[in-house]
């Protein structure tokens, strides 16, 4: 299968006013293609960054290390199964705090409800263990079947919890930023 895995750099908040996303495409163990760009801190603008970069790319699904990329610029899930018809996983290392996500939103954005509308478009949260003794990590899943995504996730963590395509992204985005 061709997997696509997204995650974010390193910025200091505050500070810089862009942060790095990267895109990579993997098939089995084996990086097909990677992409990295820039997404505006705090911005909205990471839904149509990420579509418009991988738009030429083939493949079955999509992981995301989450959804709020560079602080709290966010990856709408649904806009970008809407555009690309794949299956959008959202893999958490924790368990989300919506909650406190709802408070943070509230407390430093004019534009909260439109942000926090995303969040809600989300169905709840599964826990899967992807290797024997470790932590669990978290699902969230835009219209795939639960059952066929938790194996999917385990099936790709062969190096660690994450699955190879998150960890990949983390490391290029973290070695580059």
């Amino acid at each position: 299968m061709h997997i696509v895995g997204v995650e974010d750099g390193s910025f200091q908040k505050n500070v810089t006013k862009k942060a790095l996303l990267v895109a990579v495409l993997v098939t089995g163990s084996k990086i097909e293609r990677a992409k990295a760009f820039t997404i505006t801190v705090d911005g909205l603008d990471a839904t149509e960054r990420l579509s418009v970069n991988i738009r030429d790319w083939a493949f079955d699904a999509l992981l995301l290390s989450g959804i709020s990329f560079a602080g709290f610029n966010l990856i709408d899930p649904v806009k970008v199964f809407e555009a690309f018809g794949k299956p959008i996983i959202i893999v958490s290392r924790t368990k989300p705090n919506n909650k406190a996500v709802k408070r943070a939103l509230r407390a430093h954005f004019e534009d909260w409800e439109a942000r926090w509308a995303i969040f809600e478009k989300l169905g709840p949260i599964h826990k899967t263990v992807t290797l024997f003794g470790k932590r669990p990590v978290y699902l969230e899943v835009v219209y795939a079947d639960v059952e066929w995504v938790s194996q999917l996730v385990c099936a790709l963590a062969f190096w660690g919890r994450l699955p190879e395509p998150l960890r990949v992204a983390r490391l290029i985005a973290r070695g580059l930023s």
